[in-house]
């Protein structure tokens, strides 16, 4: 190991060793990250009310124990789509990780895989899905789906070519979320050259140098490069918003055109309406994962985990996934006791790549395994499958919900600096 890789796995060892639970990944990142990329990643949609909405859902449930129980061996595998998982959350698919850590989608994909978590790799990604695909079923592919039936099925066989089994298609982007708060954090879409941008980067070393520079030396301008069956635009490129914008057009039949062509896993994400999920399983879907792609898109979207039992109702016995707002151990294990399969977390992650690279991703999943396992043995259960709806009480009094406060101001409290794309 050279002298400045030491350094920087000294330094790196140092930042993790004060980051006790993912809510202090982000205030690490805010410290770390140029403003606007920091900003990128912390978007919430316009007055932020999704975002609200999706923490302030957890506090509707209060957790109801089992006394004198035995939980001396506690475990929290599980199993999802038939694959076996160590854990019952995953990494949800993040655009743009190139421009927040170096090689994020590759740092992600590898700290997942050695903890035996799912990885879904962003159709926004700034790193050719041919990199990571291939190497685990554990690792799925989100697309965001281009325009005409030509287009779509060359993505899809290219998607088949690089190894991936598990396909996410994403249903919530048909236009480009409000560009107001991307302004004001000054990240604008595609990015342009300013004072301003060339300031924060210079006032932010450690980015500028271990993420920045490092990846225009070994790898070249940025690209998204797997929004089509070719090389898409690079991030400077006047046509960005033309090749990640461009979703008008979809309907349930280009949907079920996939499911003709597409032989693996068919994963529908961002699912809120009942009727969408009964119409999914008619469709022969094998999975959906219910998100308002974390508060990001449409402002006032109805919160995931309230619109859980809604979904299960009509989803027959489709597995119902869950993002967006989580980062406790106790909220995974409440969406589970609602009736959710599996829970996906994208925003700790990202900031945990940027701090920390696959160091950090592991330190922040190794917390959360932490969590669930000793939320686990103080609720009385052993297994993930003795979780059930007599482990919640709703909290329908105003009296009740009053009791519960926030503990932490970052979790409960929209971002000024708020721009869009995936991490729930």
């Amino acid at each position: 190991m050279s002298i400045s890789a030491q350094v920087r796995h000294a330094l790196v060892k140092r930042r993790l060793a004060r980051l006790h639970n993912l809510h202090d990944f982000e205030a690490a990142a805010r410290r770390y990250l140029p403003r606007a990329i920091f900003a990128y990643i912390a978007n919430a949609a316009e007055d932020g009310r999704a975002f609200l909405a999706n923490r302030d859902a957890f506090d509707d449930y209060g957790l109801v124990p089992r006394v004198l129980v035995d939980v001396s061996r506690v475990t929290q595998e599980t199993t999802l789509l038939g694959l076996p998982m160590a854990s019952p959350f995953g990494i949800a698919p993040m655009g743009l990780g190139a421009l927040w850590a170096y090689r994020a989608d590759v740092v992600l994909a590898d700290a997942a895989r050695a903890a035996d978590i799912p990885m879904i790799m962003s159709g926004s990604s700034l790193i050719r899905m041919e990199t990571i695909g291939g190497q685990d079923e554990s690792t799925w592919f989100q697309a965001y789906l281009p325009a005409g039936r030509e287009t779509i099925e060359a993505l899809i066989s290219r998607v088949q070519a690089a190894g991936f089994t598990t396909l996410v298609i994403t249903l919530d982007t048909p236009v480009a979320t409000n560009p107001d708060n991307l302004r004001r954090a000054g990240f604008s879409s595609p990015l342009k050259p300013s004072l301003r941008l060339a300031w924060d980067g210079l006032s932010h070393p450690g980015w500028l140098c271990d993420t920045f520079l490092r990846t225009l030396m070994r790898h070249g301008m940025p690209h998204f490069e797997n929004n089509y069956a070719s090389r898409g635009a690079p991030i400077f490129s006047p046509h960005v918003n033309r090749d990640i914008s461009d979703r008008g057009h979809l309907n349930w039949d280009d949907l079920a055109f996939i499911r003709e062509r597409w032989p693996g896993r068919l994963v529908l994400k961002s699912v809120l309406h009942p009727a969408d999920a009964a119409r999914a399983r008619v469709l022969g879907v094998d999975a959906l994962i219910v998100s308002n792609h974390g508060g990001r898109q449409l402002d006032g979207a109805l919160s995931p985990l309230r619109a859980l039992p809604g979904i299960l109702a009509t989803a027959g016995d489709l597995p119902v996934m869950i993002d967006s707002g989580f980062r406790r151990g106790t909220d995974v294990l409440k969406a589970m006791a609602l009736g959710a399969a599996f829970v996906f977390i994208g925003r700790p992650f990202a900031y945990a790549a940027a701090v920390g690279g696959e160091a950090g991703v592991a330190h922040a999943i190794d917390l959360m395994q932490a969590e669930i396992r000793r939320d686990m043995a103080l609720l009385g259960i052993t297994r993930l499958d003795q979780l059930g709806r007599d482990h919640l009480a709703a909290l329908t009094m105003l009296g009740e919900r009053g009791l519960t406060q926030p503990t932490a101001t970052s979790a409960r409290e929209p971002h000024t600096d708020r721009t869009q794309h995936d991490q729930p």
